[in-house]
């Protein structure tokens, strides 16, 4: 088992150097996975997703240069396999978001066979002997609509049984979900255990309904809580004064949506605070959660 104590307060997500939105050089992801290990952090998170394995081979290929002794926590994914692209596939446009040279495309597939496929050549991409954390990806209602009855059934008859065989032989520290939703964490936490929860986005500066339940769930279950996406996919980072393309949900910002970071930041630059500050602040483990501003 991982102690997650020495997870840190903050962590690198590897999803940029997968060639999220646009493409990054191999030397500009290297330096930045190094300024981030030069900068104390010490858990860094990727998935087989992110550039279709193009994010777990630079991560495992800097870690390798930065940290040798394998010291460094890391994470990945399982649920999504890679798929070969179909011959004349134009590699130079984004694909599922990510614009990647590798010739791959992923798949959702939540068996038994699929994640501990998965887990070995997520292995063999970041060089790793052994990952810390391995998480189920974007399990989920929000993200398979209809279908999530089947999805969930298929994971949790499979791909949960081989995440938990994994962890029991010590070839994981330990595992959970990662996802961009609470309901699905508590339909798994009804009938499976779980060590931790990578929940992106829905604890922010914008959404606080993880209050409810599920983050008061998971103090009584002794679940723990990485709280990724707190700028809810950029536009929190960058507010909207600016101009230029806002991400929300990694797609176009809704109007609403747009208004509602326009009145935060308002209220950030009254008290002169960045509005990117105010948005780490929100998850910070130091404090106890709180709703900050009005849902």
């Amino acid at each position: 088992m991982v102690d997650l104590n020495v997870l840190g307060r903050l962590g690198f997500g590897a999803g940029a150097i997968g060639n999220l939105y646009r493409a990054m050089r191999d030397e500009d992801a290297a330096a930045t996975v190094r300024s981030a290990w030069d900068a104390g952090l010490h858990y860094y998170d990727t998935a087989p997703h992110y550039g279709f394995g193009l994010s777990e081979k630079r991560l495992g290929r800097a870690l390798a240069e930065v940290n040798p002794e394998q010291r460094a926590i890391v994470s990945t994914k399982v649920g999504r396999r890679l798929d070969p692209v179909p011959p004349g596939t134009d590699l130079s446009v984004p694909r599922q978001a990510f614009v990647t040279p590798e010739p791959f495309e992923s798949v959702f597939d939540y068996s038994y066979d699929a994640v501990m496929r998965s887990y070995e050549a997520s292995r063999a991409r970041l060089r790793r002997d052994r990952i810390h954390i391995l998480y189920a990806h974007d399990i989920g209602r929000m993200t398979h609509g209809d279908d999530h009855p089947r999805r969930f059934a298929e994971f949790m008859e499979g791909g949960y049984r081989a995440m938990r065989e994994l962890r029991d032989s010590g070839a994981v520290g330990a595992i959970g979900l990662g996802v961009n939703e609470t309901q699905v964490c508590e339909e798994v936490m009804a009938v499976g255990e779980i060590d931790l929860v990578l929940l992106a986005g829905r604890y922010t500066l914008l959404e606080q309904e993880a209050l409810e339940t599920f983050l008061p769930l998971c103090e009584r279950r002794g679940v723990r809580i990485v709280l990724g996406g707190p700028y809810n996919s950029g536009i929190l980072a960058k507010g909207v004064r600016g101009g230029g393309e806002l991400h929300y949900n990694y797609e176009p910002a809704p109007p609403a949506i747009v208004a509602r970071v326009g009145a935060i930041e308002d209220i950030c630059a009254a008290h002169d605070v960045p509005l990117a500050a105010a948005a780490l602040q929100l998850p910070s483990p130091t404090r106890r959660w709180s709703r900050s501003f009005p849902a």
